[in-house]
């Protein structure tokens, strides 16, 4: 049960992604000094909106220059640090070779800074993001489970590197962490597996594949219709909150799921439409499994039938009451997230291109 001490400088790993930037605001925001693990340090566009933060902030951001996938790259940025936070990891659907561009960037980082941690007497505690991905595979999966529902005793046994890759990724980088944690006894581990991540980004030309998917409401994309692809959301504020928790609070521990809401794609095309519906080429209706069957693997090489078969009509329940009750969360209502993701995307031009 570690405590850490609030005057020590905190390692955040992917400093300048999407999850990491709520993160670093919430930890500035409360006075802590943030050793920055980033790829270029010396990229001021990159960094630009977390140095807003700061100068806004009464905390510190120092920037160390750290490859994911370099051996000893963390050790200047974490030395002197009690507590890491470990959210770089790639989280994207377009890639050729998922074991090169997935597997082993979520593996051998996670190795690198756990590594790290075990070289640096300071570190107490490492709280890693992982992912529902992780618990889970596909929503067919939710009917193995002893409760019916995903919690933390479920490990993700459906995927691999032929179907459903992103998710064998998590996989194997959160039973890598584990592992190593296990090996040793000075500082303890603590994982959050978020689901499907939303919300308005500090960045707000942010990249991740939660953007490219609100990108195809407000695109035209789904115009003809909303797949009933179960999922659960997280607003990404509140899990930078449950970040700090994890970090701060001495009794957390082991595994811990981070949802808001168990929904789906048209529960979220509703709610969309409701306030973007006269601008917007916002879906009005379901798409039948049969139709997105037919025509999901030509519009979308990773929506291959048996993800179609494994998913499409089946609904995702994730269970939150640990997170609730050890690290005290709670949670924005999914529309809060939604709009106000939808709107800073109009506002920044994400939508330029929209099908009318």
């Amino acid at each position: 049960m570690a405590t850490i001490d609030p005057k020590a400088p905190v390692m955040v790993t992917g400093a300048t992604g999407y999850v990491a930037g709520w993160l670093v605001k919430t930890l500035l925001d409360r006075g802590h000094t943030v050793h920055a693990a980033v790829r270029d340090p010396g990229n001021a566009k990159k960094r630009a909106h977390l140095d807003a933060m700061a100068e806004a902030a009464p905390g510190e951001i120092r920037y160390f220059a750290a490859d994911l996938l370099t051996e000893g790259a963390y050790a200047e940025a974490m030395k002197g640090c009690e507590l890491v936070f470990h959210t770089a990891s790639p989280f994207t659907s377009e890639v050729k070779d998922p074991q090169k561009e997935l597997v082993e960037p979520a593996q051998l980082g996670t190795r690198n800074v756990l590594e790290e941690a075990n070289r640096t007497e300071s570190v107490r505690r490492v709280v890693v993001t992982s992912s529902c991905a992780a618990v889970y595979g596909d929503n067919i999966d939710m009917r193995e489970t002893p409760n019916g529902i995903f919690d933390e005793a479920v490990w993700n046994t459906s995927s691999s590197l032929a179907h459903q890759p992103y998710s064998y990724s998590k996989t194997v980088a959160e039973q890598e962490a584990w592992k190593i944690a296990e090996a040793q006894g000075r500082w303890d581990l603590v994982v959050l597996n978020p689901a499907l991540v939303m919300g308005p980004g500090t960045n707000p030309f942010g990249t991740s594949e939660s953007f490219a998917l609100l990108r195809q409401f407000g695109d035209g994309t789904f115009k003809i219709g909303a797949p009933a692809y179960g999922m659960g959301v997280v607003d990404v504020r509140d899990l930078a909150e449950a970040h700090y928790r994890a970090g701060f609070t001495p009794e957390a521990n082991g595994r811990n799921i981070i949802v808001g809401h168990n929904t789906d794609i048209r529960e979220m095309a509703t709610l969309l439409r409701e306030r973007f519906g006269d601008r917007y080429p916002l879906p009005k209706r379901s798409l039948p499994k049969w139709v997105v069957w037919l025509v999901g693997p030509m519009k979308n090489k990773l929506l291959t039938r048996k993800v179609v078969n494994r998913n499409i009509g089946l609904p995702w329940k994730g269970d939150n009451a640990k997170g609730v009750r050890e690290l005290g969360l709670s949670y924005r209502p999914l529309d809060v997230t939604l709009v106000e993701m939808f709107e800073q995307m109009a506002e920044t031009g994400g939508f330029d291109k929209a099908k009318a």
